[in-house]
């Protein structure tokens, strides 16, 4: 019997490969079997999707993601350099301007902004004294 196994990257058995004939024979079998494991698969499974808000803060490197492009083609539409469009990302802190500006060149929505962007109301106390 002619019957091959092919490795995996890992070097663990990956694949058989078996004649034509041994296959009509097991055919079958291996596809109640491929059903079975497809099942309990999805039964164990608790797949959570991938949300990069979830893992990612900045919203400029949120933004860039979400729209598929690197840094190179954002800088490239913002003109810009790469290394401004890095700076951004990892800024904890980004403006308004720039919110806008990426939002503009992506044709996005608001992005909300990370920091403090809050109004910052200055109280003063003016105290006259008399002498």
């Amino acid at each position: 019997m002619n019957i091959q196994i092919i490795k995996g990257q890992d070097g663990q058995d990956e694949y058989v490969l078996l004649p034509v004939k041994i296959f009509k024979a097991l055919r079958e079998q291996i596809e109640e079997e491929v059903s079975r494991l497809d099942i309990e698969t999805r039964r164990d499974e608790d797949y959570e999707p991938f949300r990069p808000e979830d893992y990612i803060r900045n919203p400029v490197a949120l933004a860039r993601m979400k729209a598929g492009i690197k840094q190179v083609e954002l800088a490239r539409q913002m003109g810009v350099s790469q290394a401004y469009v890095s700076k951004l990302e990892h800024s904890e802190d980004v403006s308004e301007n720039a919110l806008e500006h990426v939002r503009r060149v992506l044709e996005i929505g608001p992005l909300e902004s990370v920091g403090n962007h809050e109004p910052q109301i200055e109280t003063s106390t003016n105290v006259m004294s008399s002498s």
